[in-house]
């Protein structure tokens, strides 16, 4: 008799620690039940930016900066497009043409060179490789023209896009003018009311060769613009 409690005991001490186990997390959640918040999340006061509103940069001032422009940084910015252009007089074409006395020259000058169709269609729209022209070429090639062989991503920094500018005038085509400075490409000044950037100040086409296709940070491959006025 005394064996069959005994047993019971056990038994029944292991059925209430079982209870004990699995009831507890039901009263501990009963206890410390806790409301959501009628509003998920935190408030951050943060001010929309009016819509409609687009910032234009404004084209470089060439009469201004061109002439206090470094030429050893532009040297050292055409670095990285000499895996695809020669920039020597009489040089040989790479995977892009070469660029002696590209600025203010004529586009597809180099005889022999594949350009691409896109390049070819472009010329009829700007012909000449003007500054602005080359700016917005070596800022963004594929955004600029559309197709074109050239597959550098292009060179965002304006001050770094001046400099190479300047540099590759000084190779070949220093016969093309430095338009005077321009007030409304300064600082400050107002853009056109339908958000056009400046036109290019007058520069008169030098004697000299057109871009190539294909040009890294320089211009390389194809770009063409329209002749720009002379100062």
């Amino acid at each position: 008799m005394s064996g069959d409690l005994k047993w019971n005991k056990i038994f029944g001490a292991g059925l209430a620690t079982a209870m004990v186990l699995v009831g507890m997390p039901y009263a501990i959640g009963y206890i410390y039940k806790t409301k959501p918040p009628e509003k998920m999340g935190y408030f951050i006061d943060a001010p929309e930016e009016p819509s409609g509103t687009v910032e234009v940069e404004l084209p470089p001032d060439w009469g201004t900066v061109l002439p206090v422009a470094d030429l050893a940084a532009g040297e050292a910015a055409f670095a990285r497009c000499q895996a695809c252009h020669t920039v020597n007089q009489g040089g040989a074409n790479g995977i892009g043409p070469n660029l002696w006395a590209v600025i203010g020259g004529p586009v597809m000058h180099m005889p022999g060179f594949a350009y691409s169709d896109a390049f070819n269609a472009h010329k009829a729209i700007a012909p000449v490789w003007t500054y602005d022209e080359m700016d917005q070429f070596i800022k963004a090639p594929q955004r600029h023209i559309a197709g074109t062989k050239m597959s550098f991503a292009g060179i965002r920094d304006t001050e770094t896009r001046i400099n190479l500018i300047a540099w590759l005038r000084s190779q070949g085509s220093g016969g093309y003018a430095i338009p005077a400075p321009d007030p409304a490409r300064q600082p400050g000044a107002a853009v056109p009311a339908d958000g056009a950037a400046p036109v290019e100040g007058g520069e008169a086409a030098a004697d000299g060769q057109a871009p190539v296709e294909g040009a890294a940070a320089a211009p390389t491959a194809e770009a063409t613009t329209p002749a720009q006025p002379s100062a």
